[in-house]
C-alpha cells in the first residue's frame, strides 16, 4: 500500500526534545516501511527519516510563538498535504483535526488517530464525518469518545532506541510537560516523602510559567531537586535507565502517556496516579504500582528494588507496546478499510450496468 501520514509543521519527525504525536509518527513510519509499504510523511522540511518527506514549510516552529498565525499555518499545509496525496496513496493517514473536512472532497480512505483528552466540541466535530475511521490510543478513550466504529491500537516503540540499565543509581525521575495536569508539584512531594533526590525533565511551556514558578521552582536546588531542563532521546535513555521509577503523578485523563512506556523498555518501573488510561499501561508489581496518594507512592518507591526487576519491566514492553505490534494492528486496519473501499466500488459498477441494461 502507498499510505500518506499527515503531520503538523510544527516539529520535526521524530521529535528532537518534545513530541508525542510526532514520536508515534515517526516510530508507524518506520515500521510500515520495514512491513513492506510505501509512505510518505507530510511534515516540517527538516524532518530526518529513511522515508520520502515531503513538505511545505522547510523549518519547524516550536513553540509556537503565535496561535492565529500557527492556525492558518497548519490550515494551509494539511490541504496542500491532502490534495498532494490525494491522487496516489491508498491511505490517508491524518493526525490532526484540521485535515477531517478535506474527506468531503475525495473517496480515499481517511484514518485519524485521536490524540487528545475527550473535549465535547471536538466529539461534536467528529460526528460531522462518520465516513472517517477513528483510531484511540486507549480502551479509556474509545470508551470515552464513543465514536461508531471506533478501534483502539495502543501505541508502540522501538525497543532498539532504549537500553535496558539492570543497575539503578539512588534518584527518581519526571519526564513531560512542567504543568498542573502532569503533577510535577506531587513528584516533588513524593520524593520529598521518600527521602529519595528527583531529576525533572521536560518543557516549561508559557502558559504554565506561573504554575512552574510557584510549585516547582521552589523546591529546585540543584541537589535533592533537580531540573535539568528538555532532553534528547539520548538523555532520555540516561535519565530514565538510572532511575529508581519514573514518578506519573497526572491529575487528568492521560491519553496514554508515551513516556510510561519508554521508561519501562528501559527497565524503570512507573509509579503513578490514576486517570485515563493509566491502568492499562502500568501493571501493579509488574510494571510498576498505581496510587492515589503521595505517601502510598513514596512507600512504593522506598522498596522498588526488592519488589521489581529490571529486566521484567522490559519483558512487559516486549509483550504488549512494541512498534511491530502496533504496526500490524494499523496494517491489519488499513487492509480491511482498502478491500471495504474496493468491494464498494464493485457493488455500484454492478448498479450502475443494471441500471444502464434497464434503461435499454
Amino acid at each position: 500500500m502507498r499510505i500518506a501520514l499527515i503531520a503538523s509543521p510544527f516539529i520535526p519527525i521524530p521529535p528532537r526534545q518534545y513530541g508525542g504525536t510526532e514520536l508515534f509518527i515517526a516510530q508507524l513510519a518506520l515500521g510500515l516501511t520495514k512491513a513492506g509499504h510505501e509512505v510518505i510523511v507530510y511534515a516540517s522540511g527538516d524532518s530526518e527519516l529513511p522515508v520520502e518527506v515531503r513538505w511545505l514549510y522547510p523549518r519547524c516552529e516550536w513553540p509556537i510563538s503565535d496561535p492565529s498565525e500557527a492556525s492558518l499555518k497548519e490550515n494551509n499545509h494539511t490541504a496542500w498535504a491532502i490534495r498532494d496525496a490525494i491522487n496516489t496513496c491508498d491511505i490517508m493517514h491524518v493526525n490532526s483535526l484540521v485535515g477531517l473536512p478535506y474527506s468531503r472532497f475525495t473517496d480515499v480512505p481517511f484514518v485519524y488517530t485521536v490524540h487528545h483528552a475527550y473535549e465535547k466540541a471536538m466529539a461534536e466535530f467528529y460526528a460531522n464525518y462518520p465516513n472517517i475511521q477513528y483510531v484511540a490510543i486507549s480502551e479509556f478513550q474509545r470508551q470515552v469518545e464513543k465514536l461508531p466504529g471506533m478501534k483502539t491500537i495502543h501505541h508502540g516503540i522501538d525497543l532498539l532506541d532504549y537500553t535496558l540499565r539492570k543497575k539503578k543509581q539512588r534518584y527518581l525521575a519526571f519526564l513531560g510537560r512542567l504543568a498542573p495536569m502532569k503533577g510535577t508539584h506531587l513528584a516533588i512531594q513524593i520524593a520529598q516523602k521518600a527521602r529519595i533526590p528527583l531529576k525533572i525533565a521536560g518543557e516549561i511551556q508559557p502558559m504554565y510559567r506561573e504554575y512552574y514558578e510557584r510549585e516547582v521552582k521552589p523546591h529546585i536546588d540543584g541537589n535533592f531537586i533537580e531540573y535539568i531542563g528538555e532532553v534528547n532521546l539520548k538523555e532520555k535513555n540516561e535519565l530514565l535507565g538510572n532511575a529508581l521509577a519514573m514518578l506519573f503523578p497526572i491529575q487528568w485523563n492521560e491519553p496514554f502517556g508515551l513516556v510510561t512506556i519508554e521508561s519501562m523498555a528501559c527497565g524503570t518501573p512507573v509509579l503513578a496516579m490514576p486517570g485515563g488510561s493509566v491502568g492499562e499501561l502500568v501493571e501493579n508489581g509488574v510494571s510498576g504500582f498505581v496510587a492515589s496518594s503521595v505517601d502510598e507512592l513514596a512507600g512504593y518507591a522506598t522498596q522498588l528494588e526488592t519488589l521489581i526487576k529490571p529486566e521484567l519491566v522490559r519483558g512487559y514492553v516486549e509483550r504488549n507496546f512494541t512498534v511491530e505490534k502496533m504496526t500490524a494492528h494499523y496494517e491489519d486496519l488499513y487492509k480491511s478499510i482498502v478491500s471495504e473501499k474496493s468491494v464498494d466500488a464493485v457493488s455500484r459498477l454492478f448498479e450502475t450496468s443494471d441500471q444502464e441494461a434497464s434503461a435499454a
